[in-house]
């Protein structure tokens, strides 16, 4: 099956794009009527529609309110705001391709030259 994302309305609207670009099912929350909306809003989301989340947003990372054995794969990248969205953009991509495989029932944390996966 083949990796399917939601992008979080904390990363770049380029960072759908890119995936699709790269041959991946992304769409960006801004786009479904979720922007604005909750965590758990787009979490329920993500999993309904068997998305990974791409995120910034360090609430997803709580392992207790998003247990990885109960979605399908969080990202979130902690690539600081003084990087080009092109940088941020670049690590994304080279995460999913490089551990994509692993991403299911994972959460990842991505920062510039690293993944670190949890599950």
């Amino acid at each position: 099956m083949s990796l399917r994302f939601i992008t979080d309305e904390d990363v770049p609207r380029s960072t759908a794009r890119v995936l699709r670009d790269a041959g991946f099912d992304a769409v960006d929350v801004r786009n479904v009527g979720l922007q604005g909306k909750s965590d758990d809003e787009v979490f329920r989301y993500a999993q309904e529609e068997n998305r990974l989340i791409v995120t910034c947003d360090m609430g997803f990372s709580n392992i207790l309110n998003f247990p990885p054995s109960e979605n399908h794969g969080i990202l979130v990248v902690r690539i600081p705001d003084s990087e080009p969205i092109d940088v941020f953009n670049r690590e994304v991509l080279h995460a999913v391709r490089e551990v994509g495989d692993h991403l299911s029932r994972h959460l990842a944390i991505i920062e510039v030259g690293r993944v670190r996966l949890r599950g």
